[in-house]
């Protein structure tokens, strides 16, 4: 990066450039987290974007920082919580002083409500962090089937939620120790009035079919 301008002014407008010149330089770190306070929507927003790439490819960079993402949880921008909520589902994985388990009841309730997108993104969040530490995808379900009693804005509200949650439990499942409770929230939605989402269940309950059956079958051999 050209270190005769601000980098952070300039370089905003492309996220993906300027979190790879984080990448190379380290020391920009700094300056793109003061950028969130900027005064113009598009540095604040691209330094923001920023930063959830850099969670994504340098999560070792960020996990220093992870009480800065924590705090971001309470931010009075609703883009600003959902960065953070997607960067601290990134540094799940590399999270060796297990930070997360303080904060898992605080990142995980908004899915009740009263924002439907800051749910889906806790959800989707949720499965990235089952996939880094396996040992809380119980719990992790067990956070993620709340949205079928959550209040959003309005019921279809909580039905788009509720299709973001099957998509979840899917992504996970196979991490689980008791499968049961996601089965039965996902059965109940085979009956969802939204469309969209009822086809979500559907496809979820062939595709638990379809693994329940492969063991068998190879146990079997080819004779049946």
């Amino acid at each position: 990066m050209n270190t005769s301008h601000p980098p952070v002014s300039q370089a905003a407008a492309k996220p993906q450039e300027l979190a790879r010149d984080v990448a190379q330089n380290p020391r920009l770190l700094e300056e793109v987290m003061r950028g969130l306070d900027a005064k113009t929507a598009r540095v604040k927003h691209g330094c923001a974007k920023a930063l959830r790439a850099l969670s994504e490819t340098r999560p070792g960079l960020l996990y220093p920082k992870f009480d800065f993402f924590v705090r971001l949880l309470d931010h009075p921008n609703k883009i600003y919580q959902w960065e953070a909520a997607r960067v601290l589902a990134q540094l799940a994985r590399v999270d060796e002083e297990d930070k997360f388990a303080a904060i898992f009841d605080k990142y995980f309730a908004p899915i009740r409500g009263p924002v439907m997108i800051t749910a889906a993104t806790l959800i989707q969040g949720g499965a990235r962090i089952a996939a880094a530490k396996p040992q809380l995808a119980d719990r992790i379900a067990a956070e993620v089937i709340k949205v079928e009693r959550a209040r959003y804005q309005t019921p279809a509200c909580r039905n788009v939620a509720i299709g973001h949650a099957i998509a979840a439990l899917d992504d996970l499942f196979a991490r689980l120790r008791n499968p049961a409770p996601a089965l039965r929230f996902v059965r109940k939605q085979a009956r969802n009035s939204r469309p969209a989402t009822r086809k979500k269940a559907e496809k979820f309950l062939k595709g638990v079919g379809k693994r329940a059956k492969g063991p068998t079958a190879q146990r079997r051999g080819p004779g049946g």
